[in-house]
Parts: structure tokens; C-alpha cells; sequence
């Protein structure tokens, strides 16, 4: 009982080189699961911090536009004063309004 023969050492590396293969695929299957299960976690984070900052953005533009001031020329009755005494200045220098006209008018305007 030696040295087995031809077929047997045959049969022996064919067995060693499928338990080689199927022990190389079981890596090479977890390793690719890994990366993809990494990738997915990056691409998570990714989306979370892309909800934050939208979040963020719409704060900001939320609190300028409470903070904004109301146009000086359009007080809160709605009357655009700017506008109404180029109307006047516009009237006295048709002649339609004389002078002292036009600074009751506009003392009017102003309050």
C-alpha cells in the first residue's frame, strides 16, 4: 500500500483544488458583500446630510423673509407714499395744484 496510484492522486487534487474553489468564492462573495453593504451605509449618510442641509436652506430663507423689513414707501394702509408725491409734484407742475395746495396735500401724505 505504498504510493497510491495515478487515479488517485488524481482524485486527491481534484478534491483539494473544489474545496480551494468553493473556499475562494465564499471570500470573494463576502468580500463583495461587504463592499456593497458599505457602499450602501456611504450613500445613507449621503442622503441624511443632503436632508439637513436642505433642511437648513429653508430655514435660513424661512427667517430672512421674517426678518425683512416692510418697504419703507408702502406703510401698512397700503398707500405707496414715494409714488403719491411724484403724483402731487407732477400736479403742481401742470398748474393743476398751487403751491400751498400742494404742501397740504403733502403734509396729508406724511401725517
Amino acid at each position: 500500500m505504498g504510493r497510491p496510484g495515478l487515479i488517485g492522486m488524481a482524485a486527491r487534487t481534484a478534491v483539494v483544488a473544489g474545496t480551494a474553489t468553493a473556499v475562494s468564492g465564499s471570500v470573494q462573495r463576502h468580500q463583495q458583500q461587504k463592499a456593497q453593504d458599505q457602499y450602501e451605509q456611504q450613500q445613507y449618510e449621503a442622503q441624511q446630510q443632503q436632508a439637513q442641509m436642505n433642511a437648513a436652506a429653508q430655514q435660513a430663507v424661512a427667517q430672512q423673509q421674517a426678518a425683512a423689513p416692510a418697504p419703507a414707501a408702502a406703510p401698512a394702509g397700503g398707500v405707496d407714499i414715494v409714488a403719491e408725491l411724484q403724483k402731487l409734484a407732477t400736479l403742481q407742475q401742470q398748474g393743476i395744484l398751487s403751491p400751498e395746495e400742494f404742501a397740504a396735500a403733502k403734509a396729508k401724505l406724511l401725517g
